[in-house]
């Protein structure tokens, strides 16, 4: 049995693409570094020092987008688009955990 179909990604232009998926790779990042999170420092480490690189990348994304013209962000486009693309599971591990109860 396959698993159920994922729902299409909404149409965007490449910059947009490109705006969501560096935002992806930075909340990513950010999820591994989270000190709530996180199980060693190794790990972290390493995110952290990619970090700068995606950081880049979504800047440069964004930039591009100002160059042309696209002043504004379709933000309901682009939440579809991050939905579809786990956005929300991806974003929670930047979030404290709930906190234990004794």
């Amino acid at each position: 049995m396959l698993p159920p179909e994922l729902p299409p990604l909404p149409a965007l232009t490449r910059a947009e693409g490109n705006v969501v998926d560096g935002y992806l790779d930075v909340v990513d990042l950010l999820g591994r570094i989270n000190p709530a999170r996180g199980s060693d420092t190794y790990g972290g480490l390493r995110a952290a020092q990619a970090l700068v690189g995606k950081a880049t990348a979504l800047r440069d994304a964004l930039a591009l987008m100002h160059e042309r013209g696209e002043s504004e962000l379709h933000t309901a486009t682009l939440a579809r688009a991050l939905r579809v693309l786990d956005g929300e599971r991806r974003a929670a591990r930047v979030t404290l955990p709930p906190a234990l109860r004794a």
